[in-house]
């Protein structure tokens, strides 16, 4: 692209005269004019974009390292370079000027006849008219600097105003809240007053109150005097019947001292006659055992309950014990002839240590129920709910029966089967604190006890 000498490629008015400059050599010798922020850095970015296309040997040698850098990071950072050869080196400077011109279209000539469409951006056309410089670039320049001014004192001004109505509105705001505040602290004063009249109140009636107790005060001493006195002589006619009731009482003793000796010579004639009649029952039952030639049984009646249901409707055995529920009892019942012990194993495990597992909770009562068996030789028979069945369970110590209920039936259902199983009249004790078994047990003639009295007796094992 071929350079103009002059931006309009016509001779300045009056360049034929002798002795007279140009006004554009004049103008040579004049100082850059100061340029806007905003214009200079519109300048510098045509520069920087111009500088892409131009060949490398029409860029300036103190450039060529800085146009190696993209159009956007030259511009950074090659500001100030680029912008100081603009000012000192024309030739670069109309290059960028063609370039720029070229790309604005009808902008870029109307500056080159020296005037400026009025919607034009100032910042552009001063960038345009500094580079190209027509007829009047000076004023166009100083015109688009005061453009960019009068737009930045306008958005000052803009800001200032929008400040100001801010803080207008947050003075408001203030104040509002202020207003609530005040409100607010007049309600609580209100209530204050009318809590302090009621708290003044109070007190007078507390202070009545105060005077009226210390009144029955003064009235209950006077009144506990006289009570001082009537209880002392109380107390001396309660001494006098004490003596009294002491010589009745020494009389009662000697005569329960007669009583006794008679009550002894009493029992020690119903012992003989208890002693006579045993002897003669247990003559009568060995006479019997050996008429009836009865062998021992290899299976006990607990035996066939285990493995076979209750037959439906079967019959209640008649009463066999009374009811007792003293632990002591347990170690009298055991030491029956043939007793026969059924254990409620979980109802006594759950009671007795219910924080170890429930295998070692069977483990412990069944090892405990061997040492019983052992040292009473009864019939021992524990009864678990076969829900909990663990396969593989360890063997039972000799004389303890380990028996688990049927899928459908419960620990007390084998239980009560286990009572109806044994014959009348032989001692069978039940130990469970399960209500529902003691009265099903009892109503058959079992012996039923609290799980505390065996829990007690293994304690004492």
């Amino acid at each position: 692209m071929s350079v103009p000498a002059y931006p309009d490629d016509r001779p300045p008015a009056g360049a034929g005269g002798a002795g007279e400059l140009p006004e554009e050599l004049l103008a040579e010798f004049e100082p850059e004019p100061i340029l806007p922020e905003a214009v200079r850095q519109r300048i510098v970015g045509l520069a920087a974009a111009a500088m892409s296309v131009l060949p490398l040997e029409e860029v300036p040698a103190v450039l060529r390292r800085v146009a190696k850098f993209a159009p956007n990071r030259r511009a950074r950072l090659g500001a100030g370079p680029i912008a100081t050869q603009l000012a000192s080196d024309p030739t670069f400077r109309q290059r960028v000027a063609n370039r720029a011109l070229a790309e604005a279209g009808e902008l870029g000539s109307a500056l080159l006849a020296g005037t400026a469409p009025a919607a034009a951006d100032p910042v552009e056309v001063g960038a345009l008219a500094y580079l190209a410089r027509p007829a009047g670039w000076r004023q166009l320049v100083a015109a688009a600097g005061e453009a960019v001014r009068a737009e930045q004192d306008s958005a000052a001004v803009a800001d200032q105003l929008r400040d100001a109505e801010h803080r207008v509105a947050r003075a408001e705001h203030d104040r509002a809240v202020a207003r609530v505040e005040a409100e607010k602290l007049r309600d609580e004063l209100a209530r204050g007053r009318e809590e302090l009249g009621s708290l003044r109140e109070e007190v007078r009636v507390l202070a009545k109150r105060l005077r009226e107790a210390q009144t029955a005060q003064r009235r209950a001493t006077e009144l506990l005097a006289t009570e001082k006195g009537r209880a002392t002589r109380a107390a001396a006619d309660h001494d006098a019947e004490v003596r009294r009731l002491r010589a009745r009482l020494a009389d009662a003793e000697d005569a329960a001292s007669g009583a006794r000796q008679s009550a002894k010579e009493a029992r020690a004639q119903d012992d003989a006659r208890l002693w006579l009649l045993l002897e003669t029952i247990g003559q009568a039952a060995v006479g019997l055992r050996r008429e009836l030639a009865l062998e021992p049984a290899d299976r006990l009646p607990a035996d066939h309950v285990a493995q076979t249901a209750a037959a439906p409707g079967q019959a209640g055995a008649r009463a066999r014990a009374l009811d007792a529920d003293d632990p002591a009892r347990l170690d009298q019942l055991l030491a029956l002839p043939k007793a026969h012990l059924v254990v409620d194993g979980y109802n006594v495990t759950k009671r007795g240590f219910p924080e170890i597992s429930l295998e070692r909770q069977r483990s412990r009562l069944i090892t405990g129920l061997g040492g019983i068996a052992a040292q009473t030789r009864a019939e021992v028979t524990v009864v678990f709910d076969g829900a909990e069945r663990v396969p593989g369970l360890p063997p039972a110590p000799r004389g303890v029966r380990v028996l688990f209920s049927h899928k459908g039936e419960t620990a007390d259902e084998l239980i009560r089967r286990l009572v109806r199983a044994e014959p009348p009249g032989r001692p069978v004790v039940v130990i469970s604190s399960d209500r529902e078994v003691a009265d099903g047990v009892r109503r058959h003639g079992a012996y039923p006890l609290g799980a505390d009295s065996l829990l007690r007796r293994l304690a004492r094992a």
